[in-house]
């Protein structure tokens, strides 16, 4: 008796089914973009229609594709509108940090370098991006603070902008950008498509869709929980803080991680934890806020080409890097929130690779286990606890008991009269 025959698997759509002209499509193939994402099978034929888009989805989905792809042909294919101002781009670009708003104008060159694309950053100097705007720009990929420096130099005018990006919300609010965006929409066409991008939708994201989008489609790829996909294994050490370098150490070289990038607190503790591991032997570099401009972009550079193995980093500074076939995440110190933790994570896994997230719990740190659990909590999902041989946390010992003698008392430390009294007995005997 035959069975059934199987059925077909589903064919997932290409960039043409979804409306991308075909020398655009044949532009994404070039980029090895070649089977929508999820995030991208959403987005394109929204954006595409001019209609505006609100769209959360996790780091890693493929969403600078999303926005990129209708830009190019919807807009930056199209001749300058007459009477374009010279100074102002077609279609604009938000982005938190230099790192991201980088990586996107590097993808737009690559992907149409036909079409001019200027980014426009801080910690570098600004009379180079004045003259790269000189006679206006297709695509302005910037940071706000930039822009804004730009706009009050009189080097650039917001005012034939078509298409305004967001990109990664949620960062751009967290960071303190609020006061600077609301000043830049005042200087925006109120005639415009806007497509904003977040991983996850705090109120004051959701405040700034309803302020800014009109008839939006609104896409959510991320779980309803907020957490990653499981393509990230998540691990959690106990640990005693004091070793958490020898123990860091130890992974790397008994689990062979080739690239591995660790969030610490602070920026002084990029630098000790970062030392550490060179005196080990280990290629390691501090990445933090205060580096220039110029060595940012240097220790990037080695990291993207794997010269170097671990990168130590703050939240701050690694809002924005895109590594590709970054295996590992080391958490030395928690995160603040769970949002964090979920950006953290979300360096690895990327594009449908499998990554893997390490967060040492310190076991004698006060507070540490409740923070997992409230992650956890906030998660929706449990992170087992794992020791490793060696490494395991220790109790600290108790203070010894004290005992009765020479007019002490149990539990209660020997007064001076006590001890001169112990001291005169001595020299007695």
């Amino acid at each position: 008796m035959h069975g059934m025959p199987d059925r077909p698997e589903p064919i997932p759509p290409d960039f043409s089914a979804l409306g991308l002209a075909p020398v655009w499509a044949q532009a994404a193939a070039a980029m090895a973009w070649v089977t929508p994402t999820a995030i991208q099978s959403a987005v394109l034929p929204a954006a595409l229609q001019g209609r505006d888009v609100l769209a959360l989805a996790p780091t890693g989905s493929g969403k600078t594709a999303a926005f990129l792809l209708p830009l190019m042909q919807r807009l930056l294919a199209e001749p300058w509108p007459p009477g374009a101002l010279h100074g102002s781009p077609q279609a604009l670009v938000l982005a938190p940090t230099r790192e991201l708003a980088a990586q996107i104008g590097m993808c737009a060159r690559s992907l149409a370098p036909q079409r001019k694309t200027v980014v426009a950053v801080g910690g570098v100097a600004l009379q180079p991006q004045m003259r790269a705007l000189h006679g206006g720009a297709h695509l302005l990929v910037a940071t706000p603070g930039r822009l804004l420096d730009l706009v009050r130099q009189n080097a650039l005018r917001l005012s034939a902008v078509r298409v305004l990006v967001i990109d990664e919300a949620d960062r751009l609010l967290d960071l303190g950008f609020s006061e600077d965006i609301n000043t830049l929409l005042t200087l925006l066409p109120a005639a415009r498509q806007t497509l904003m991008f977040s991983a996850t939708m705090p109120g004051a994201v959701a405040a700034l869709a309803g302020q800014i989008l009109r008839n939006a489609l609104r896409c959510e790829i991320a779980p309803a929980d907020g957490a990653t996909a499981p393509r990230i294994h998540q691990r959690v050490i106990e640990v005693n803080t004091a070793q958490r370098t020898m123990l860091l150490r130890h992974l790397i070289a008994t689990e062979g991680w080739s690239r591995v990038l660790v969030f610490v607190a602070t920026q002084a503790a990029t630098e000790h934890v970062a030392e550490k591991l060179q005196r080990a032997g280990f290629a390691a570099a501090a990445f933090h806020g205060q580096l220039s401009q110029g060595r940012r972009s240097q220790v990037l550079a080695v990291f993207h080409n794997s010269t170097l193995t671990v990168l130590v980093a703050t939240d701050l500074a690694a809002r924005g890097i895109d590594v590709t076939n970054l295996a590992v995440v080391v958490n030395y110190d928690l995160p603040r929130s769970a949002v964090d933790y979920t950006h953290r994570i979300g360096r690895t896994g990327r594009a449908g690779e499998h990554g893997l997230a390490v967060s040492f719990l310190c076991a004698d740190a006060p507070g540490s286990a409740a923070h997992v659990r409230l992650i956890e909590k906030r998660l929706q999902r449990n992170l087992p606890r794992e020791q490793v041989p060696g490494f395991a946390p220790v109790a600290a010992a108790a203070p010894p008991a004290r005992n009765e003698g020479a007019g002490g008392i149990k539990g209660r430390r020997k007064s001076k009269k006590d001890k001169l009294r112990e001291a005169a007995a001595g020299l007695n005997r």
